[in-house]
């Protein structure tokens, strides 16, 4: 009878071993589950998973499992900060996300405050950054820079034009169209208007009827792609004749679909396109054979974890800190963006923006395509 007590208990230590040496590593993705804002955030989840499920078929990190658990802002702040509470609640070490600025700001200091690392896939904002957390990382880059991209683009290609800029009074949204502002009249060119509407506008007659008035031929647009495809569709069913450029946030298919034919020239700065490098085609392959375009942010979102894990294995320790540190000065790391180095705010060294153009195929669908390829 001693001995069965004595081979159970020791059976159970060699258990509880087992769990303690097999134990998980939890990592939250944070987005806009749900929403107008949804489409992205499906891309922070999908590319997130797609690269946990790799990294766990090569044995994971440091003899850990990762477990990836999702939270919906709904691109809200104040749900942001409950995600963000909770991913603590949770013990969640990691998190990838959020999408937008204006919740990735505010949950930051929910990450820094109970030790969890953040690197976010999407958001642009340059404050994000610069207040000197020790936590947060992102593999896009900065509206600072794609607003000097797009600033230039305009003040070379319609100098002779008049332009409106808008945007959709967010964080992000406003952010952009201000820096883009900022660069377009440092080179001389005045906007012919600048207004802001209210996100989740649907209905722009008002801003249209504005700008016929005013003369506008470019329509600078800061914010995302719901309100923009209405915007391109309006203007065109309401006679005005006028081109909108943009920013990352109208990077998804979806816009397409809201603005119809109207998207044929639509212009967007965005880094670019890791689907078109060779290096990543097995990749690309597995993300279409399960039926999703890795679009946008997919593989920006599936760097992050590629990311995390490689930082974490050079430094030989899952804990946050210790991988933090890693990701500062042990770069650069392999991944689907390229060799992948962060500065000393976080910022990636990765190449600059580039435009894009809205074309339509010979097989009727609408894509967008580096400007001029």
């Amino acid at each position: 009878m001693k001995k069965t007590v004595v081979l159970a208990l020791t059976l159970t230590a060699v258990l509880s071993f087992s769990n303690l040496a097999k134990a998980d590593l939890l990592i939250g993705v944070a987005g806009p589950v749900t929403g107008p804002n949804a489409a992205f955030g499906a891309q922070l989840q999908k590319g997130a998973q797609f690269a946990v499920d790799a990294i766990n078929a090569a044995g994971g990190v440091n003899g850990e499992m990762i477990v990836l658990t999702v939270g919906d802002d709904a691109s809200d702040p104040k749900q942001g900060i409950s995600v963000a509470n909770k991913f603590a609640a949770d013990g969640v070490k990691f998190v990838v996300g959020h999408f937008n600025a204006g919740v990735s700001i505010p949950a930051s200091d929910v990450y820094a405050e109970n030790g969890i690392v953040q690197i976010t896939p999407a958001a642009t904002k340059p404050e994000f950054t610069e207040r000197g957390l020790w936590n947060v990382f992102r593999t896009c880059g900065r509206d600072d820079q794609q607003s000097t991209v797009a600033g230039k683009y305009l003040v070379e290609t319609f100098k002779d034009a008049k332009i409106a800029i808008a945007h959709d009074k967010t964080p992000g949204g406003q952010g952009l169209a201000d820096e883009t502002r900022k660069v377009i009249n440092a080179g001389g060119l005045k906007e012919a208007m600048y207004e802001g509407v209210n996100f989740g506008e649907k209905d722009f007659s008002a801003l249209i009827g504005k700008m016929k008035e005013a003369g506008v031929s470019v329509v600078y647009w800061g914010g995302m792609h719901t309100e923009a495809g209405l915007l391109i569709r309006q203007m065109g069913d309401q006679g005005l004749k006028a081109k909108l450029v943009s920013g990352d946030g109208i990077v998804s298919n979806e816009l397409s679909a809201i603005a119809g034919d109207a998207v044929v020239g639509t212009l967007n700065t965005f880094g670019p396109d890791p689907r078109l490098d060779p290096a990543n085609k097995q990749v690309v392959d597995t993300f279409n054979a399960a039926g999703f375009n890795p679009e946008a942010y997919t593989l920006y979102s599936y760097a992050a974890v590629q990311v995390i894990a490689a930082a974490a294995t050079v430094a030989g320790s899952n804990d946050p800190i210790t991988v933090a540190k890693a990701m500062h000065e042990k770069g650069p790391f392999k991944s689907v963006l390229g060799d992948l180095a962060f500065d000393e705010k976080g910022d990636p060294k990765l190449p600059g923006y580039i435009m894009y153009e809205w074309v339509k195929t010979a097989d009727g669908a609408y894509i967008y395509k580096p400007l001029g390829s």
